[in-house]
């Protein structure tokens, strides 16, 4: 074990520099919480950079603490999958000849491999004098065995790169006066979307495996699902219907599977974060439930693996609800007219390059927010 420790946390023995783009978002959302005692979750979809920010963040911590008092472990790694949390800590205090009150900051990434480590966390908690940042690609078992550390978390999900990010990524030197150099990275935006590796490169068979790797770890092998082909059907079903309000019922006989079946595959996606659904806007707790929901895929990069970029009005679309997401936001319909998203305050309809019809903007003038907005192109992304 202590080979393996000196191997994750090369600061030990010299100089560390992360040296990836930095994602000020989430760091500064970290920062913000790291005086507090609560524990730290940053979530997401596989490959979104959950990793990368954590070792973005020891690289800001080293500027103003010693190395021996960052611990970051992979609970992923072979050699260190016979060992519990607690275990890896008292290595840790031996390596440095660290006493129990000695603090320092516990960087624990994938800490869902560990079977039980809500235990270990709400023990870690309560007894020591550790700040944790963990990491995790599922919120099933974050969500399933949580409530044990209820008001001892801070969950921070995420994302898919914003377009202002994507600039970065891609090196763009864009200034907003240059409409039309800003308008062509927007479009490859809306086809690339915003999994790191994937803006990097544009390799598709690298998505292709992640997207498979999903499937397998996340859904097949961790519910036990016997037929995959199934899931995959699903899986292409849900990315052609993006944007769309979608019938449970057809999609189950389309499959020739259950109702029910079809419902518990979608929240598998949902927990691997893969897809999102989005329920109708209701005065009714329950009617919003059991109304049909809209679906958005966790990254347009991934939809258009199916769709090979054809539809950009649903690629914008569900680019709206990436961004707006935190907002908790449900669609809204009356009369059959739709409108994309209505929040607390917000009412926004989505738009590429196309105008709201008569009855939609009865509807849109109609309904009562502080803001309403037609996202129509890219102005939406670079406020």
């Amino acid at each position: 074990m202590e080979a393996e420790l000196f191997k994750q946390n090369p600061w030990w023995e010299g100089k560390f520099e992360e040296k990836s783009f930095l994602r000020e978002i989430y760091l500064d959302k970290i920062n913000e919480n790291l005086k507090s005692k609560e524990i730290i979750f940053l979530t997401g979809i596989r490959r979104i950079g959950k990793t990368t920010i954590m070792k973005q963040e020891i690289d800001f911590l080293l500027k103003k603490t010693k190395p021996e008092s960052i611990l970051f472990v992979n609970l992923d790694s072979f050699n260190l999958k016979d060992y519990s949390i607690h275990q890896i800590i008292e290595k840790y205090r031996e390596i440095h000849k660290k006493s129990v009150s000695d603090f320092f900051y516990f960087f624990i990434d994938e800490i869902t491999s560990k079977e039980n480590f809500e235990m270990e966390l709400k023990s870690i908690y309560d007894n020591e004098n550790i700040k944790v940042i963990c990491s995790s690609s599922t919120a099933s078992l974050m969500n399933d065995k949580k409530a044990m550390l209820t008001g001892r978390t801070k969950t921070i999900e995420v994302m898919p790169l914003t377009f202002l990010e994507f600039l970065k990524f891609k090196n763009a030197d864009v200034k907003k006066s240059d409409r039309a150099k800003l308008e062509s990275y927007f479009k490859d935006y809306l086809r690339i979307g915003g999994i790191p590796y994937y803006v990097l490169t544009e390799d598709r068979e690298y998505m292709q495996e992640l997207v498979d790797s999903i499937i397998y770890k996340d859904i097949v092998a961790r519910y036990n699902i016997i037929n995959e082909k199934i899931i995959r059907e699903l899986f292409i079903l849900l990315c052609e219907r993006v944007g769309k309000i979608v019938s449970y019922n057809k999609l189950s006989n389309m499959l020739g599977i259950s109702v029910d079946s079809t419902k518990r595959y979608i929240n598998y996606f949902e927990k691997a974060y893969l897809f999102y659904t989005v329920s109708r806007f209701s005065g009714s707790l329950n009617e919003g439930l059991t109304s049909p929901k809209k679906i958005y895929a966790g990254d347009v990069g991934i939809k258009n693996l199916i769709t090979n970029e054809k539809d950009f009005g649903a690629s914008y679309e569900n680019l709206v609800f990436l961004k707006i997401k935190s907002e908790k936001p449900n669609y809204y319909l009356k009369n059959k007219i739709e409108i994309d998203f209505i929040t607390k305050d917000s009412l926004i309809e989505a738009k590429y390059n196309s105008q709201m019809n008569e009855k939609q903007k009865k509807i849109f003038d109609e309904i009562k927010r502080k803001n309403k907005i037609t996202a129509q192109g890219i102005d939406f992304f670079i406020k």
